[in-house]
């Protein structure tokens, strides 16, 4: 029989985190702040993943890894403006961004999924819809073909032209909006420079990454399609909330 006597162990609490809140396809998305990292893409996914203390409205919070299309959207926001979050500053100088998960293939790039069986893919597409000559599907899963973009120093409406930047972003427009934002002059006059995106024999998950200081510093946003799980940068994670029958939120 367990004694009910003695010292009982403190729980540690949850450690804290803040929110950022930013405009997403005419929506708010909530996000924590400020970005996990900087560690490997699967180290940062394994930070999402734990829980977190927000405040006593939410005491207990968690996180999903953003997609590519939320990923640019919370980037874009106040970019390169010197404020309290600037993903510029924070992030693509002195790193990367971790977008999201792509796989490579012999025909084009897979937005947002996991998936290497190359007979899934294909099967994947049929449920998509083919708009501006790329194809969308359910939860910002998308295909970019290799001949609907340009690789190598491009300038910014080139590229956000470009089906790689619409694809990323998940639009059904014949611009990337929110990477037209961050491409602009005013942040890289150089424009942008598209490169690790090149067809491949057997699909290939990779991670597509974002930056423009380290390596670059070159005047140019650098769009990377070569780098792996375990290359550092950081992620941003998604809250989860729900709203309770009184309206509050709640995780």
């Amino acid at each position: 029989m367990e004694n009910k006597y003695g010292i009982t162990k403190a729980t540690p609490s949850l450690p804290a985190i803040d929110l950022l809140r930013v405009p997403h396809k005419g929506k708010t998305l909530i996000v924590g702040y400020p970005a996990f990292g900087p560690n490997s893409y699967k180290d940062n996914l394994e930070s999402v993943s734990r829980k977190y203390f927000h405040s006593k409205e939410i005491p207990k919070i968690s996180f999903r890894p953003a997609t590519t299309s939320e990923s640019i959207s919370i980037a874009s926001y106040k970019f390169g403006e010197g404020g309290e979050f600037d993903a510029k500053r924070d992030i693509f100088d002195p790193r990367w961004l971790q977008a999201s998960y792509i796989v490579r293939t012999s025909d084009g790039v897979f937005m947002n999924t996991k998936e290497t069986n190359e007979s899934t893919l294909k099967s994947m597409l049929d449920k998509c819809e083919k708009v501006n000559g790329i194809y969308l599907g359910e939860n910002d899963f998308a295909f970019a073909d290799y001949k609907s973009f340009k690789q190598g120093v491009q300038n910014y409406v080139t590229f956000c032209k470009g089906g790689l930047a619409r694809a990323l972003e998940y639009t059904d427009k014949k611009v990337a909006e929110n990477l037209r934002t961050i491409t602009s002059p005013k942040n890289y006059k150089k424009g942008v420079n598209v490169w690790g995106f090149d067809k491949s024999a057997e699909p290939i998950l990779r991670v597509a990454t974002l930056s423009s200081g380290r390596i670059l510093g070159d005047g140019r946003l650098g769009v990377d399609g070569i780098n792996c799980v375990d290359f550092v940068g950081f992620a941003f994670g998604v809250a989860l909330l729900r709203k309770a029958n009184n309206g509050a939120r709640v995780n």
